[in-house]
């Protein structure tokens, strides 16, 4: 039977599923969970954004995101302030307390990424992403 080659839906799916994996693995111990440190890094990218916007980008219901956000305001990394346009929604904010974790963050994205990109050039790395911003931008409608 002939091997089916990878397309790149899959192997951009594939790739993603991993870096979850071994990001994952190494916040093991960390009082942060991979949808806790999701939502932190997506609010520090749209400080102040709304909370049904937020449970879109993270691609989650609103409730589910409402939970996930009473647990970071719980541990004092954000807080919710209502929105001055729409009295039923808020939006959310980091704290002070959200700059380690996010360093924290940062780290263990860094090392996942150095694994990930091991035998990777600076020319392919570049190349990589400059190729799969522009397929974002291209399916965002940016």
């Amino acid at each position: 039977m002939k091997q089916r080659q990878d397309s790149l839906g899959f192997l951009v799916s594939d790739v993603s599923r991993l870096m979850r994996r071994a990001f994952q693995k190494q916040i093991e111990g960390s009082s942060l969970t991979l949808a806790q440190a999701r939502a932190l890094i997506y609010v520090s990218r749209n400080e102040g954004i709304r909370q049904v916007d937020l449970a879109d980008l993270l691609e989650v219901q609103p409730m589910t995101l409402a939970r996930l956000i009473d647990q970071l305001a719980q541990a004092a990394l954000v807080e919710r302030r209502a929105d001055p346009a729409d009295r039923r929604a808020y939006q959310v904010y980091l704290t002070a307390a959200a700059a380690p974790q996010l360093a924290a963050i940062d780290e263990v994205v860094i090392a996942v990424r150095k694994q990930a990109a091991n035998n990777l050039g600076k020319a392919q790395l570049a190349a990589l992403h400059a190729a799969l911003q522009s397929m974002r931008d291209n399916l965002s409608g940016r």
